[in-house]
């Protein structure tokens, strides 16, 4: 009896152990259509690219932050590139803005540890209605 018990143990831990990682696979990847162009999901962060200035979009964001309420704010600028990283509603979220030619602005964003690609698209369009009114 006991023998029959571990054999029945064993498929059930191995289902346990691979039942993490077949969710990562599954969400490795996801795709939707936007005004501000196309978003992609991977390696849990949003990012879409904005038709706008490093400038704006570094603005956009920092407004966005501000009117979610974000505490911790810790932004990184440098020539090219920046980031910037709060806390919001009990989420960290990490923005990561980056340069790519003069009117070409891509923004990814991450929202907690594994992402959330829901609260991470609240924010890319809260960025766009900041862009919007600029």
């Amino acid at each position: 009896m006991k023998r029959n018990n571990i054999w029945l143990l064993i498929p059930l831990f191995t289902l346990f152990l691979f039942s993490g990682c077949a969710a990562l696979v599954v969400g490795g990847a996801a795709v939707g259509a936007s005004t501000a162009g196309t978003f992609f999901y991977v390696n849990s962060e949003l990012k879409t690219d904005y038709y706008a200035s490093f400038d704006k979009v570094w603005s956009a964001c920092e407004k966005t932050v501000a009117d979610m309420r974000g505490i911790e704010v810790a932004p990184a600028r440098e020539i090219a590139q920046g980031k910037i990283t709060t806390v919001i509603n009990d989420e960290k979220v990490n923005f990561d803005i980056k340069y790519k030619s003069k009117n070409f602005t891509t923004v990814s964003i991450r929202v907690g540890l594994i992402g959330n690609k829901l609260s991470s698209q609240l924010l890319h369009d809260r960025i766009a209605e900041n862009l919007a009114k600029n």
